[in-house]
């Protein structure tokens, strides 16, 4: 049991006036003969002077395990679940006062030397916190902040998980319909293509026909202009020659001729000129359906551009949740170097004090060896008279070997305590090091 815990054993009246100092009144024959409510109360006063918990602050955490449970009478179990919850904290305090024992056996059925043992580790641990104050609130406020900030990373996470999960059924709800909407961009692409050479096919055509009509146009002017010089001519040499019948007849059935085929001409060009218009006319229609494949191809790019954004967005959130984890092992690993240190420079002050209690008790033995042996002495000297002068001779030297062994003992008493002070002064320097690198202000009373 004495590997278990830093503090050496008190005796009552220490324990008795460190437990006056909170409060508590406590008696010798409560110590001597222990009670199961007694330690109980001593315990829970110890464990509210370091952590604040108190069985009142445990009331709200009971009530919400009772209110949890389905059974129909959940007072049934309200003193056993207090009971546990109340011996879990003890059990914790008492693993951080080195009593990895501790059980409800030390509650239920207490021992008076196993009692005081315990107090003394709880009374030890409490001062020592207290002389640590400002330490344990910086850690405490840190950790504060810390299970803070968890918090909200865990919140953050749940909303990131809740948008990611969201954009995910959005993108599944999406990707049908991008699907389609890329087999119509490609076949809207494929029919443009192909309206583009029918367009420009018919583009040449329109023109070629333009440039046709216009010699047709003007063939059609020379052929009026030819045939009022014609009609002229004719009327002219009418007038100067002797009527023909058959002449006339000849000429007139030539120009019937002449204008039937020009009217067909003329039939043909318009035939051509409404297939012209016909073909005008689907042109601008191909023209308005490739303005709304754009439309449509537009609006399917912008449609594009917010589902990259989305998933940059949810790129940007992995990451982002990504470097919070990263953070948060950081935070941790710096904890348990801090937790690691600190048990460190607690058991180099557990070995110093183990170290000066054997070099006392190793002392104190030597010093009632010699008592014993000078007390046996005397007892000869008594017995044998006679032999005064030797017993005397005798007694000098054992006194001077006391005197020269009390010299040795106080020297070696002298290096003990410059060793211990040494050590102590060896350990503030290193705690107050520590302190600086971990920028904590650690107080040492």
């Amino acid at each position: 049991m004495s590997g278990q815990y830093w503090f050496p054993n008190m005796p009552i009246p220490e324990i008795m006036t460190a437990l006056s100092e909170w409060g508590l009144s406590v008696s010798n024959e409560q110590l001597v003969r222990p009670s199961s409510d007694f330690v109980t109360g001593v315990y829970n006063a110890c464990l509210e002077q370091v952590t604040s918990i108190s069985p009142n602050v445990l009331h709200k955490p009971t009530q919400r395990a009772l209110a949890s449970l389905d059974d129909a009478n959940p007072d049934l179990y309200n003193n056993a679940i207090s009971h546990n919850i109340m011996l879990y904290h003890l059990t914790r305090f008492a693993t951080s006062a080195r009593i990895m024992d501790f059980s409800s056996r030390d509650l239920s059925a207490p021992e008076p030397e196993r009692t005081r043992f315990i107090l003394s580790a709880f009374i030890n641990f409490v001062k020592f916190a207290e002389q640590c104050t400002t330490f344990i609130s910086n850690v405490r406020e840190k950790s504060a902040q810390v299970i803070e900030e968890r918090e909200q990373v865990i919140q953050e996470l749940s909303e990131v998980q809740h948008n990611l999960a969201v954009l995910k059924a959005q993108r599944a709800k999406d990707e049908p319909k991008c699907e389609q909407l890329k087999e119509e961009n490609a076949a809207m692409t494929t029919q443009l293509l192909a309206a583009k050479e029918v367009h420009t096919g018919l583009t040449k055509e329109i023109e070629s026909l333009k440039i046709e009509r216009a010699h047709l146009q003007a063939r059609n002017e020379t052929v009026n202009s030819e045939s009022a010089l014609l009609m002229d001519n004719n009327s002219r040499t009418r007038s100067r020659i002797v009527q023909s019948p058959e002449r006339i007849r000849r000429n007139i059935m030539t120009m019937g001729t002449t204008a039937i085929e020009d009217k067909k001409t003329v039939a043909l060009h318009e035939a051509k000129a409404r297939d012209l218009q016909a073909k005008i006319s689907a042109l601008v229609n191909i023209e308005k359906d490739v303005r709304s494949c754009i439309e449509q191809l537009q609006t399917t790019e912008k449609e594009v551009q917010l589902l990259e954004g989305s998933q940059k967005e949810l790129a940007e959130l992995k990451d982002s949740l990504e470097y919070k984890k990263v953070e948060r092992g950081e935070l941790q690993k710096k904890t348990e170097r801090v937790h690691k240190q600190l048990g460190n420079a607690h058991e180099k002050l557990e070995r110093a004090q183990r170290h000066a209690e054997e070099k006392r008790q190793a002392s104190q033995q030597t010093v009632e060896r010699l008592q014993r042996d000078y007390e046996k002495m005397d007892i000869e000297r008594r017995e044998n008279d006679k032999q005064v002068e030797e017993l005397r001779m005798e007694a000098g030297d054992i006194e001077t070997k006391m005197a020269e062994h009390l010299k040795k003992s106080e020297a070696e008493l002298n290096e003990l305590l410059t060793d211990y002070w040494k050590l102590r002064h060896e350990t503030e320097v290193y705690m107050e090091t520590l302190a600086n690198k971990l920028n904590m202000n650690v107080s040492s009373d």
